[in-house]
């Protein structure tokens, strides 16, 4: 079946028939998906309010609680490192890594191929079919935005993870397996880490998220002509345990803390790690899947990779703890209900969908 984006898509090249041979040449060679001319209906009908002012508007910056990852060989330093850990979970639901084992060249080498692919014709990278990354991995924009406030200026390549056969060394699909487990890695322990402070032992989550079931997502988001009402990824919460997220210098990432949205400053020396809805439910609400967006920029594009944590379908989440605020859930059950609430109100509604019921 066709996708929404690809359908778009199609439309758009047959509009470019009528450009002049100099216009359409380039076309052909710009590399930012039509989102004026797709979506154009939703931008000729915008009415601008004060109200766009306060959502999308400059937000107080702040650094998210740093946590250094050499205090856990051992050291003095590492009880406390843990606690650390623990505390930024429940009450950010974002923290930073440093000295977290992902090397250095293994995300340059990344970050490499993921400009390269980015950087090339639009329409090439919605119809042409690379060794390591297909059409279908490609995403851009919003299938059915019914407003603005629906629409994300950007654009991805969602990359399961299951292993490959058959690839050159040098090849691109190695540098995202590399990279990968290094992530599958850290996310491993910081899984054990969070599951002991409850009690746990972890070993649940760590054997129901295997590369066969976590995903990289690669963003890109191109500078935003558009001022005020625009945004580069919208607000939600991730479906996963944990993400883990590099990103570039440019910025604009914002999450929700105490009620106000709040500017993330970059740190290129650290990863952002964030709680997802399952370890929430799993949890029973002690840690804390924080809603968060991406910020357009009119100038610069920015650049991320994220790494999601997820179970295979069947899984079932179930709390830890009684009484459990949520109900039992299979991960399918959960992604097939933010797919129809997408679908019908434009939004993910998330576990409010998943309360336990009282009795």
């Amino acid at each position: 079946m066709e996708s929404a984006a690809s359908t778009e898509y199609r439309a758009v090249t047959w509009s470019r028939s009528f450009l002049s041979a100099k216009d359409h040449s380039a076309v052909l060679m710009d590399p930012n998906p039509p989102f004026l001319a797709t979506y154009k209906a939703l931008f000729d009908s915008r009415q601008p309010q004060q109200s766009d002012t306060d959502q999308m508007g400059a937000a107080e910056e702040y650094e998210l609680p740093v946590i250094d990852l050499s205090h856990l060989n051992g050291k003095p330093k590492e009880e406390q490192c843990k606690r650390d850990i623990m505390a930024a979970a429940s009450e950010w639901g974002f923290f930073q890594v440093v000295n977290h084992g992902v090397s250095s060249g293994v995300m340059d080498r990344l970050r490499e191929v993921q400009v390269g692919v980015f950087r090339r014709p639009f329409e090439k990278k919605a119809s042409e079919k690379l060794p390591d990354f297909s059409p279908e991995n490609y995403r851009w924009g919003t299938p059915t935005p019914t407003s603005l406030e629906q629409l994300s200026w950007s654009e991805a390549y969602h990359i399961p993870l299951a292993p490959s056969t058959g690839v050159a060394k040098a090849s691109t699909r190695h540098i995202m397996e590399e990279f990968s487990t290094a992530m599958s890695r850290l996310a491993h322990q910081l899984v054990v880490i969070l599951a002991r402070g409850l009690g746990c032992d972890g070993t649940y989550i760590k054997e129901n998220c295997t590369c066969n079931t976590c995903y990289l997502r690669l963003n890109r988001y191109p500078p935003c002509p558009v001022k005020n009402g625009v945004f580069g990824l919208i607000p939600h919460t991730d479906s996963s345990f944990l993400t883990i997220v590099r990103q570039d210098q440019v910025g604009g990432l914002q999450l929700m803390k105490d009620g106000s949205w709040i500017t993330v400053k970059p740190n290129l020396n650290a990863l952002i790690v964030n709680i997802g809805d399952l370890f929430q439910a799993w949890s029973n609400g002690v840690y804390k899947s924080v809603e968060h967006r991406v910020m357009s920029n009119p100038q610069l594009e920015r650049f991320s990779v994220a790494y999601f944590l997820c179970p295979s379908y069947d899984t079932v989440i179930q709390s830890h703890a009684e009484p459990a605020i949520y109900r039992e859930f299979s991960f399918g059950e959960y992604k097939q209900q933010v797919r129809e609430d997408v679908r019908r109100t434009g939004h993910k509604v998330g576990l409010s969908r998943f309360l336990a019921q009282s009795t």
